[in-house]
Formats: C-alpha cells, structure tokens, sequence
C-alpha cells in the first residue's frame, strides 16, 4: 500500500546458517503440475523454446522450481557487505540469481540483494531463516538484520532462534532498480496542490500521471512486465531455496502481506511459519483500485484520531482543545500554503507527505505536533526542514524515486485498472466531499495506472491450499494504511490461520510496538508453531505521552 515517502526514505524496515551446496532430496518441492513437468527437462541454457512449447499453463510455476533447484545448489556466497549499505558487521550479503521472466527459466537472469545475521542463540536452538518484506510496494528489507545489531528487545526471543534475513525485491534498491524519472526532479518542490479547483487543475495533474507513465517505460521498459508480486513471491521461493531452507518462515508487514498471501496460494506446501502484519486486503475485487479508494476512507479516521490526540494535548501544543479547532488550524495552514509556499517549497502537497506520517505510524504523533506547534508559535523553519526536499541527499531522493517507482510498477502490473478518467474522477469527487485529507493526493499517485504502457494482469486467487500450516495474522483495528477489512478477508481465505486484533489502535506494523498481549504471541507463534484456539484480541499499545 500507499507508503509515505519519508517512511520509503528512512527504510528500515531482513540471516540464513549452514547452506547446502548440492540440493537434498526435498529441499525444493514443486506442485504436483510442476513437478511431473520437471521430468526431463533440459538443464542447459538455450532450453527455453523446447519448454515454452511443453509446459502450457505451468510455464511460470515450471520456471520458478527450476529456478529454486539451480538456487539450491549455488547457495550463496556470503561476505562482509559493501561499505556504502549501511550495514555493519556480523551483518552478510550477498546474491541469488533469479530469471527475469520465469515462463524463460534459461533466459535473463537477475540478481537479488539479500542479508543475513546469525541466530544469538546455540546452534540447538536455531530453527532456521526468518526472511522479512517490509512493505511498499518498493521498500527495502535490507535492514532486517540490524534488529539483533540495534538490540531490539521485541525481537530478542526470536532472534535466538532464528537467523534474520532481508532482501531488495526484484526493481528495488540494489536489486536490478528500476527508475520513472530523474530523482533530483521527482523530489523538485512545490509540487500542484493534490486538491483540484478547476477542470484545468485536473488536467494537469493527468498529463503529469501520463507522463510519469512514459517515462517509465522510456527508463525501465525491460523490468515494466515481470514487476508483479507473483513474480516477487517466485523470487522468494528462490531465496528460501538458496538458503537451503526446505520451508520458508516470513514476517510480511503491510504490502508484504500480500505478497505473503500470494506466496502461500502458489506455494503452499513451502511455508512453515508465516506472520501477516497490518494486511492489504487480497480480495480479487480489492486490488489494487479499490484497496486505495478503502484507504482513503481509513487514513480520515485515523486522521482524526490524531487531531483528538492533539486537542487532549493542547497544554503541550496548543493548537486547540478540541478536534475542529486543531482541523481549523490544519486547514489554515493548507490554504497559506497554497497562496505562498512556506519557505518558497512547502506548499499543500509537501504537507500532506508530511502530516500523513501521524495517521501512518503513532511514532509520529509527537514529531508531526511537535513542527505544527512551532509553525504556529512562529517557526517556520521547523516545517520547512520538515517537509521540504533536501536537494542535497541524492542517494536519499534515489531511494524515495525507485521506491516510488516500484510502488507504481508493481499496483500497475499486478491488476487491471479503470482507463476510463470518468470512473477516477466520479469515485475520488464523491470521496472526497468526506474524506478530504488523502483522497486527491492519493488518486494522482495510482493514476500512471490508468495509462500504464505494458500488460495488465489479472490478480491471484488467494486461497488455501494442500499443506499450507496455520498462518498468524496481525492487525489493529484502526489502520489507517491497511484497512481492518483486509485483515478478516486474508482471515477467511487461509484456513485454520488465527487473527490478533489490536483493539482502538491504528498504528500500521503492529509486531514492531510494545505490546505483551501482541508480542508474546507473535514469539510463541514463531518459536513453537503454535496459535492459539481462537482469534484474540488485546488490548492497544501505550499511547505517546508529550
């Protein structure tokens, strides 16, 4: 889902032990269509015609088990990590190759970027991999690991068991990156005020979706079609492969739920432990036009949620007592901001990249208060430090632009979306009339989807299938990014998983907070396999004190 771009700029949100170097019996299992395929095929480039023509409908699942073998005999070569990624040791990483198109097995390969720490524990208590998709589509996992380097007491019992990996999905970071657009530029501000007055504002911002469209293709065309999460649950299975793993333990929060979901549809027999926190809803209907219309309605909530906090708080910020004084002052703010941008670059765009961080994350409520009580008491540069671009950070606007790059990729290939500008400007009208503090911002951002240069697919039916353990599902109840909805669909769909609801919260990654109720079981889930005999639900986590 929709991540703000100071959460895809600060990405922290990935070790694997003994690999095998030839592939034990059982290592990779293909689906039964899959595997009777397998039988004699070539192993030698060049292949790919002869399998094209044999395999029909099983060619990418075909691909993705032999992509898996091959995996699982190269392992993988680990080393101290380039200086540049930020990653200290013990922290490894190194490469899985992975093809390009899994229907073209032999065909272009690239490669992924993965990580790893050891588990702190004995080697009697290492229970293999937990492998991490921190969300997007486009965020980094790369930083998984530093969880044991950092100390993070949420995650210490787990780490004792468990090697902690991170990847780069496929167009990320420093696996085979994609770009729509010179990053310098993509972070050039002010931007159009998101909220149109005029059929010419809405114009303009058409041609400007358009053209980031087009120039996607223009700079990534050969990545545009193979960028779906089918293809990335694919390239996990190829991970787990090349860590010898025999079954995959993953931790997906937010987009990474979905790609959970995918992944256990297609390879069901492949899980061993997999948790889904804070989930996109994997409803066919759902993906992707109609999960952000949802989240438009959920990020009000949440938004108010926020101001209710900060009124109760006036003694701290005083920016009113109650919610309508703190939205006047909200909107105030907005409407200055339009008229003359603060700082000459913050203008009601740069805002809402900033203010949305409170609905986002509760670890932005004190922060995201904390510079609109300054601007109101005079301090205009706090906003401006906060909220405008930063010229100088080039490798931070590459990120913020290949992450929105892959968000785009990705929610475009992965479905079908209207073409029609009537249904788009018919929906986002009518939402906004309620709704107005994400809808607009939020259409701009998927419309490339509407003109999107290469194929459209039609999403995976997520479902259960033969093998697939008891997934834990982890979700609070007011999230703002992955409605509540989403939650109980994924719920329905993988029988026998179990639903922890965090009750009257709404921060988005539940099982990163503080919260016993929550992490107790999170750990329990991971460390023995267990759920419990029926859906829980707990109490929230603290709420920021100023």
């Amino acid at each position: 889902m929709r991540e703000n771009r100071a959460n895809r700029r600060a990405v922290a949100l990935g070790s694997a032990g003994a690999l095998v170097a030839t592939l034990l019996a059982g290592a990779v299992t293909a689906p039964t269509a899959s595997a009777e395929a397998l039988k004699g095929t070539s192993g030698t480039s060049g292949a790919d015609g002869a399998f094209g023509r044999s395999h029909g409908k099983d060619r990418a699942a075909v691909g993705a088990a032999i992509a898996a073998a091959r995996a699982a005999k190269a392992g993988i070569a680990w080393k101290d990590c380039p200086a540049g990624w930020g990653l200290e040791k013990p922290i490894q990483c190194g490469w899985v190759k992975v093809p390009l198109d899994y229907t073209k097995p032999y065909g272009k390969q690239i490669e992924i970027a993965v990580d790893r720490i050891g588990n702190t524990g004995g080697k009697d208590e290492r229970q293999g991999a937990l492998v991490y998709n921190p969300g997007g589509p486009g965020g980094s996992g790369l930083r998984f690991p530093r969880r044991v380097t950092t100390g993070s007491l949420v995650w210490a019992k787990t780490a004792k068991a468990y090697d902690f990996v991170g990847f780069d999905p496929r167009g990320v970071g420093k696996s085979a990156p994609i770009s729509c657009v010179d990053p310098q530029e993509f972070v050039k501000a002010p931007k159009l005020d998101p909220v149109p007055d005029s059929e010419a504002d809405k114009r303009a911002q058409r041609k400007l979706a358009r053209e980031y469209a087009e120039g996607c293709y223009e700079r990534s065309a050969g990545m545009l079609p193979h960028m779906t999460t089918p293809n990335t649950a694919r390239d996990l299975d190829v991970i787990r492969a090349a860590l010898g793993e025999k079954k995959l333990n993953f931790l997906g929060v937010s987009y990474g739920t979905y790609l959970a979901a995918v992944y256990g549809t297609l390879f069901p027999g492949h899980v061993r432990r997999m948790v889904a926190d804070s989930v996109v809803n994997p409803s066919r209907e759902k993906i992707w036009y109609q999960a952000n219309l949802d989240q438009d309605i959920a990020f009000e909530t949440r938004w108010k949620d926020w101001q209710d906090w900060v009124a109760k708080n006036d003694a701290t910020f005083h920016l009113g007592d109650t919610r309508a004084e703190v939205q006047a002052k909200w909107l105030a703010l907005r409407a200055t901001a339009k008229k003359d941008p603060i700082g000459g670059v913050v203008g009601p765009a740069e805002l809402l990249s900033f203010f949305q961080g409170a609905p986002y994350y509760d670890s932005s409520w004190i922060p995201v208060a904390t510079v609109f009580s300054k601007y109101q008491a005079g301090d205009t540069q706090a906003l401006v430090d906060a909220a405008a671009p930063d010229l100088s950070d080039t490798a931070g606007n590459a990120t913020s632009e290949n992450g929105n790059a892959v968000y785009t990729a990705v929610e475009c290939a992965d479905a079908k979306w209207p073409t029609d500008w009537k249904t788009w400007d018919r929906d986002n009208t009518r939402l906004h009339r309620d709704y107005p503090f994400l809808t607009w911002g939020n259409a701009w951002m998927n419309l490339p989807c509407a003109t999107w240069p290469v194929q459209q697919n039609t999403p995976v039916d997520v479902k259960t299938g033969k093998g697939l353990p008891p997934v834990l599902i982890v979700q609070a109840e007011r999230d703002a990014a992955t409605p509540y909805g989403g939650a109980v669909e994924l719920h329905k769909r993988f029988k026998g998983s179990r639903l922890i609801t965090e009750k009257n919260a709404g921060s988005h990654g539940v099982t990163g907070l503080v919260n016993p109720c929550v992490n107790d079981r999170v750990d329990t889930y991971l460390l023995t396999g267990k759920v419990d005999s029926k859906d829980v639900t707990c109490a929230p986590h603290a709420v920021p004190k100023p």
